[in-house]
């Protein structure tokens, strides 16, 4: 079997090209995929779709792309605290769909599961509901389509050869749906241990969803770290 395990980003990250529909775990800034959004904010890309709870915070994260104008559309559910975002959505230089939290995220899970699409109460009568077919059960609910990736980029504190994967409290958010939503899923760990040294019940995405991996280096987001007092 052709190993995992790559070198560093650039070689796990070779194939994605302009065009591509990137998912990219991460709430805010925790649990970012810092090594990989810093390789491709150096590649020349363009026309990406992009899908991330926030496309990045605070200039940081995947507003990297954003400022060098790589991203074409987005699927996103907060926009807060980006305001290099706001200004691109004010001047209509970028395609973004706002989608309610809950509905981001079943809508990844979907995708994930084979569902193609589900119906939901949240957002009908708002500006989400717009163009969606509407059905009534209980209450008049949404049709939402699953969202699909090329290529899905997550971050895990450990990671085995084979790709399975344990998370650091709430930095596993989005990216064990998004593994399973995406054509190609490409891991990088904080540490990557030999097969067998994660522990079975310790393990929150097996490997089968996971097509490429490898040691991250340099982290600098102290936003995952509790802190009281400075160091």
């Amino acid at each position: 079997m052709k190993s995992k395990v790559y070198e560093n980003a650039s070689e796990a990250l070779h194939d994605i090209k302009s065009g591509c529909t990137i998912m990219s775990g991460g709430f805010g800034l925790c649990g970012i995929a810092e090594n990989s959004i810093n390789y491709l904010a150096t590649c020349d890309l363009k026309d990406l779709t992009i899908i991330s709870n926030n496309i990045g915070n605070s200039g940081r994260g995947l507003v990297k792309l954003l400022k060098k104008d790589m991203i074409k559309k987005a699927y996103c559910s907060y926009v807060g605290g980006n305001p290099d975002l706001e200004q691109r959505i004010f001047n209509k230089e970028i395609d973004v769909e706002l989608v309610p939290q809950g509905t981001f995220s079943e809508r990844i899970r979907a995708a994930g599961m084979g569902i193609r699409a589900f119906y939901t109460p949240t957002g009908h009568g708002t500006l989400v509901a717009e163009g969606k077919e509407v059905k009534e059960f209980d209450r008049p609910c949404i049709l939402e389509t699953a969202l699909h990736a090329d290529f899905a980029i997550i971050k895990a504190q450990k990671g085995d050869s084979f790709g399975n994967l344990w998370f650091k409290e709430t930095a596993r958010n989005f990216s064990p749906l998004m593994a399973m939503a995406a054509k190609t899923t490409i891991v990088e760990v904080e540490e990557l241990v030999e097969l067998g040294e994660l522990q079975a019940e310790d393990i929150h995405l097996p490997g089968i969803f996971v097509q490429r991996i490898y040691q991250g280096e340099d982290y600098e987001n102290a936003i995952e770290f509790k802190k009281t007092r400075e160091e």
